[in-house]
């Protein structure tokens, strides 16, 4: 996100954390939190999930690294790699779509991998599997990973070393394909855990606001101006993960929370809060 500075603006960087257990049927509310910074050093990660143990679920980014040290306190960090983003690279060289709009614009065509297309045609096979299960329970995910992702992801695996050892190292396929290999771990914890998501899209979706808002406005004034901003955001974007209307909710909470117990504020957080209006709502029907 664009930072004043004198004469001009610096890059600062807002970083979010999300909990989202409603794909393996988790009662936990989700809930996002937004941190801001002014570089992107691995640093803050460190810092901001300093009593965090469990699993990570995030890019390659290398700030991360830290995390997944054995002998951590207070506990380990499991890293899940995303399969988006390993797809990514092989969907930019298997865009069939792309190449029909621009042949229909009388614009030249991108050149095509057969092997890209293939690997995207793999990834896309587990996220099919991966629909009608959301929302079971992380044994029953579990269960149907094991019973027809598992297989699906060897055939990759194997698929994606004979292709890469025909390339030459220098070749943008054998880039994506290292990305996938190097963290084979990561990527395939999924089938180990039913908690596990194929994507960290939770987190993505999180960040939609930032990537709109800055069309429309021009910067965080200040440092504080990030930090007020992370925190806004952090409010806003868990709200709208419970399926509460922002604007309502803090309107609510800002008229009242003077006057409320501050040793009962969770009564204010947004999932509670919306168990609090219906319960009123049903008494005076």
């Amino acid at each position: 996100m664009p930072v004043l500075a004198k004469g001009k603006t610096d890059t600062g960087r807002c970083w979010i954390y999300v909990r989202d257990d409603r794909p393996f049927g988790g009662t936990g509310p989700p809930a996002a939190m937004f941190y801001y910074s002014r570089d992107r050093k691995g640093e803050h990660p460190k810092m901001h999930l300093a009593g965090y143990a469990g699993i990570l679920q995030a890019d390659a980014y290398d700030g991360y690294h830290q995390l997944y040290l054995a002998g951590r306190n207070p506990g380990p960090i499991r890293e899940a790699a995303c399969w988006v983003h390993a797809r990514r690279p092989f969907f930019a060289m298997a865009d069939i779509e792309e190449n029909a709009r621009r042949k229909a614009q009388g614009k030249k065509e991108i050149p095509l991998s057969p092997i890209a297309i293939e690997v995207v045609r793999r990834i896309d096979a587990l996220f099919e599997i991966e629909r009608p299960i959301n929302g079971k329970s992380a044994e029953e995910r579990l269960a149907v990973r094991q019973t027809l992702s598992r297989p699906l992801v060897d055939d990759l695996h194997v698929y994606i070393w004979e292709q890469a050892a025909r390339l030459s190292r220098g070749h943008d396929l054998v880039k994506a394909f290292n990305y996938i290999l190097k963290r084979w771990a990561s990527f395939t914890l999924f089938l180990q855990d039913g908690r596990v998501c194929l994507s960290n899209n939770a987190a993505e979706r999180g960040l939609r606001g930032i990537a709109l808002g800055r069309k429309s406005w021009l910067f965080c004034g200040s440092d504080r101006g990030g930090q007020r901003a992370a925190s806004m955001y952090s409010l806003i974007v868990t709200a709208k993960m419970n399926g509460v209307d922002p604007q309502a909710w803090l309107s609510d909470v800002l008229s009242r929370i003077a006057a409320h117990p501050a040793h009962r504020l969770d009564e204010l957080l947004p999932w509670n809060w919306t168990r609090e209006v219906s319960s009123v709502s049903a008494q005076a029907a």
